[in-house]
């Protein structure tokens, strides 16, 4: 779940898309899934099988989107329509604490 400055480019179901994740378990691609769509972006996944595990890569269609960005300059909302932290991202809390500094 660690963030990748890199900016990949995947064929997901014969569309180029920008990676968003890769190998991530169902729980954390149904959570990207909904925040991305949410956000008006056009949402691809790919499901692999490898060893008995279900794994999943997530990508969207715009070919632009990087995900270290979109989430450092905090340009991603919540359903609630509160930015995206990357704590809230890399979901660590579901506390969106706006300032770093603080400490709740």
């Amino acid at each position: 779940m660690a963030f990748s400055g890199k900016h990949q480019i995947v064929e997901i179901e014969g569309i180029r898309c920008t990676l968003v994740e890769a190998g991530i378990p169902e729980s954390r691609m149904l959570f990207l899934k909904k925040l991305l769509e949410y956000n008006k972006y056009d949402v691809r996944v790919l499901s692999e099988t490898k060893e008995d595990k279900t794994a999943f890569t997530v990508g969207v269609t715009s070919i632009v989107f990087n995900p270290v960005i979109a989430v450092y300059e905090k340009s991603l909302l919540t359903p609630e329509g509160k930015r995206i932290t990357p704590d809230y991202w890399n979901q660590k809390t579901t506390n969106i604490i706006p300032y770093y500094w603080i400490n709740i």
